[in-house]
């Protein structure tokens, strides 16, 4: 089973966000020969959709991704981003001058020991560039063949459609969960307009929808406390029990909470009219096959409708910075 996101780019129906390697400072660490193993067990089982990005590791994640690549990479289709700079945990911006993505391309494309990126992602936008000119470089990149399709993250509807007037937008990624819905107001209306697919991030809330996540799990000095509002100390319990509903929905159906969660955003796709092809990330080979196994799951109308209402009752926003996300600018 694949998806056609878009024209002759064709993914597998689940993919793996790679920050779960001891590289990337948004996951609890691994070995990095644990995290190629992971790597080589998902493309074995049909998880052939990678996504990684320049900032993660500072190059190192690209690294790893490329040490799967010599002798995989016709099985694999990749996608890396760039256009943040500083660190992922503390002091960011963003960046998307001319000279700046050549630079970045020309990085990454050695670190991943190959010749061609699949799908090339806008990390975030520059808000003192405009977009024009920095998809304008990107698509410099599709003529000289160093990329095959460009994508843009956490995009505002306008720039979305501002983007794609200079060149075809294969792909918008963005955080689009059962708990984080901003991006259905104008992002995925206008992604579907465009004929662009939506690749969802961290759609299982970061454990939160999978169930792996309690009040009492995290550590005091947890990433995710620091940096995601719903995580805090007055949130963490409340959101524990809004997402309650997906166990109940896991147990009614006998799919894990993980499968509901992406099996709803299959749904919603549907609904929308544009393919979604989420990006779950995991550190258990395990959850990769069930995570790849949601491809196949159906959720009756009584559960998505239940499903919908969860996202009402999360307390706090999904970014500590409203500007860093599109629901902030748009």
């Amino acid at each position: 089973m694949t998806v056609l996101l878009r024209e002759d780019l064709r993914l597998s129906p689940v993919g793996l966000g790679t920050t779960m390697s001891v590289f990337s400072p948004a996951a609890e660490p691994v070995s990095p020969h644990e995290a190629l193993a992971l790597l080589r067990h998902a493309v074995d089982i049909g998880v052939t959709f990678l996504d990684t990005a320049d900032v993660y590791g500072n190059g190192a994640n690209e690294e790893l991704v490329g040490r799967l690549l010599a002798d995989r990479r016709a099985e694999v289709t990749v996608a890396t981003k760039f256009g943040i700079t500083g660190d992922l945990q503390g002091a960011r911006c963003a960046r998307g001058d001319r000279s700046y993505v050549a630079r970045c391309a020309e990085a990454s494309l050695r670190r991943l020991g190959t010749d061609t990126i699949d799908l090339y992602y806008l990390h975030r936008v520059d808000p003192n560039v405009p977009i024009e000119e920095t998809v304008g470089a990107m698509a410099e990149l599709v003529t000289a063949g160093k990329v095959r399709h460009l994508g843009l993250c956490e995009v505002t509807a306008a720039e979305l459609r501002r983007a794609h007037a200079v060149h075809p937008i294969a792909a918008v990624q963005s955080e689009w969960s059962v708990w984080s819905r901003d991006v259905e107001a104008t992002v995925v209306p206008a992604a579907a307009e465009l004929g662009a697919g939506f690749v969802p991030y961290s759609p299982l809330g970061r454990g939160m929808l999978a169930g792996t996540v309690s009040e009492d799990s995290l550590s005091a000095d947890d990433l995710r406390r620091a940096l995601m509002p719903r995580y805090s100390e007055d949130n963490l319990a409340v959101n524990v029990s809004a997402t309650g509903t997906i166990a109940s929905v896991a147990e009614e159906t006998g799919l894990t909470q993980a499968q509901v969660s992406l099996a709803w955003l299959k749904a919603k796709g549907r609904e929308f009219g544009l393919p979604v092809v989420p990006i779950p990330g995991t550190r258990r080979r395990r959850y990769l096959a069930d995570n790849l196994a949601s491809a196949g799951a159906v959720l009756g109308e009584d559960h998505i409708r239940r499903l919908d209402a969860v996202a009402g009752a999360v307390a706090g926003a999904r970014s500590r910075d409203p500007h860093w996300i599109s629901a902030g600018r748009g």
